[in-house]
């Protein structure tokens, strides 16, 4: 009889316990609004591992949606707050950094996967060791490149990321480094898992990490029609209580702007990304959208790739400059939202020299620089424009022409050029160009972000451009690097954007006004200073 009691106290135990999880399950999931929200994006993801990335339309269709870093950024901000670690240390010396991981965090179960353990220390080895070891056996199996780890320098910088225990992780640092947390929310750093990489390997796919992502974020990723949609659910297990309020998120691939603007009006999307300036007036006359914008974080540029004659020479370089006439580009391609650049980084960046100025518009000073320079006749050379629109530049083939056109007048003959996005990125990282018109939104707030990944030696491969690699300069943005005190580290920076005026790898051409057209249905969409869009706490009436 005793038995028999204790064995109903078993099965009344074990189904109160079943009961109770299944009403956490479901609780969890009433959570979750049942709202669809899509976003009309400008362009069609190269892949879904962030490691691999450099640009807002990747970023946005996968990190912020999919993934979360140790250390994140706040919405609307560039403030850094707890993550995947609750906590951290920093050593006296500046060079060790403890991680305490937060428990409980789950990884998303989709179609194709279904995680046996939570989120542990062995997640943030494995995201790491990746980027760090060559003959790390996943890397092996898919042999990628890490663009922003490397740029960063901080293959060189991490010397070991060990596992203390399974909740804590201690990352060593051959040498101080000031943006090192900041680094460390930045979308590369988005935290993988071990086991989904272990299955994948012993399948032979390790080549789907970069199609069917898995992470511990808000949106679990369901599925990707190239060039059309990408549809993902709202995650019931999120480890932020009530920061998914959407239970569906599309997003429509629109590279055509207009037709943005007309599904927006239609409410067949929600949000879109980057309106024409010329759309501007009539979307904020429209009483169902919303129109907030801010002053850009960004920079808009021309890149002259220095191993290509005769870019490499610095008067060709200044001749080109001096002849683009910026105001003209500024009033027709920016119409009113974009600010004359002259610096390599905008004036909201700490550090910025507000004392740089940049060459006057002189056509007659310019074709007499060429003819110094051994030009008199001018020169053939391939003039490379964007097919997407960036927040820092809204028309790129409007502004390559308007660049010929002034180069022909002091007889350069520019051919304009362009590819699909990803290819345009991929063919300018192995410097097939001449000359480029790309841009920049910064990722983190550090100054080491603009002169370091933009014009950095570590960066020559990578989001360097330019190519150039002038060690002077190199050596400024090191000890910037390496220096804590903030009034150190801009008498640095001030010092490395002299030299850049001074040797101008690129002309920089424009910063831009930040518009986000919203559905004033759409509750909590903020602007993103570092660039790209979140749907995380962000709702539908």
């Amino acid at each position: 009889m005793k038995q028999n009691n204790r064995l109903r106290t078993i099965r009344s135990t074990a189904l109160g316990a079943l009961a109770a999880s299944l009403l956490s399950v479901s609780l969890a999931q009433a959570q979750i609004p049942n709202k669809t929200l899509v976003y009309c994006s400008e362009g069609s993801p190269a892949g879904f591992d962030p490691a691999q990335y450099t640009t807002g339309t990747d970023f946005t269709a996968n990190t912020f949606t999919v993934y979360n870093r140790l250390v994140e950024f706040e919405r609307g901000g560039t403030k850094v707050e707890p993550g995947l670690a609750e906590k951290w240390d920093i050593s006296a010396d500046g060079k060790t950094y403890t991680f305490h991981l937060r428990h409980g965090v789950k990884f998303q179960t989709t179609s194709f996967f279904k995680p046996a353990r939570e989120f542990t220390a062995d997640d943030v080895i494995f995201t790491f060791q990746r980027m760090l070891d060559s003959n790390q056996p996943f890397r092996k199996a898919y042999p990628v490149q890490f663009p922003y780890f490397t740029d960063m320098g901080l293959d060189k910088l991490i010397t070991k990321v060990e596992k203390t225990d399974p909740y804590t992780v201690v990352f060593t640092l051959k040498e101080v480094n000031a943006p090192f947390i900041q680094n460390l929310a930045m979308e590369y750093a988005s935290i993988l898992s071990a086991e989904y990489a272990d299955q994948l390997l012993k399948a032979g796919k390790a080549a789907d990490i970069n199609q069917k992502p898995v992470g511990t974020g808000p949106f679990i990723f369901r599925s990707y029609t190239k060039d059309a949609t990408i549809r993902f659910d709202g995650n019931p297990e999120y480890w932020k209580p009530g920061a998914v309020k959407l239970s569906k998120l599309i997003f429509s691939i629109t590279p055509d702007p207009g037709v943005r603007v007309q599904k927006l009006k239609r409410d067949e999307c929600q949000v879109m990304s980057y309106p024409r300036p010329a759309d501007i007036a009539a979307l904020k006359a429209d009483a169902k959208i919303a129109m907030p914008s801010q002053p850009g974080f960004n920079l808009g540029y021309l890149s002259y790739n220095v191993t290509h004659k005769p870019v490499d020479k610095l008067e060709v370089r200044q001749a080109l400059d001096m002849a683009i006439n910026k105001k003209a580009i500024i009033d027709s391609v920016y119409q009113g939202a974009g600010q004359a650049a002259t610096n390599p980084m905008p004036p909201t960046q700490w550090s910025y020299d507000k004392n740089l100025k940049s060459a006057s518009y002189d056509p007659a000073k310019a074709k007499a620089l060429l003819a110094k320079a051994g030009f008199p006749n001018g020169f053939d050379i391939s003039l490379w424009a964007m097919p997407v629109q960036r927040a820092y530049n809204p028309n790129a083939r409007l502004m390559a022409e308007m660049i010929q056109a002034d180069w022909a007048k002091i007889g350069v003959r520019a051919k304009i050029v362009t590819y699909e996005w990803g290819e345009y990125i991929k063919r300018a990282h192995a410097g097939e160009d001449d000359a480029m018109l790309i841009g920049w939104t910064g990722d983190n707030g550090d100054p080491d972000n603009w002169l370091g990944t933009l014009l950095g030696c570590d960066a020559m491969n990578g989001n360097n451009f330019s190519k150039w690699c002038h060690k002077p300069f190199d050596t400024l943005v090191q000890k910037g690097r390496e220096t804590s005190d903030q009034a150190q580290r801009t008498k640095f920076y001030i010092e490395a954007q002299q030299i850049f005026a001074q040797q101008l790898p690129f002309s920089p051409i424009a910063h831009s006004t930040v518009y986000q057209p919203v559905s004033k249905k759409v509750t909590d969409m903020r602007i993103e200073p570092l660039g790209y869009a979140r749907f995380d706490g962000v709702g539908l009436q």
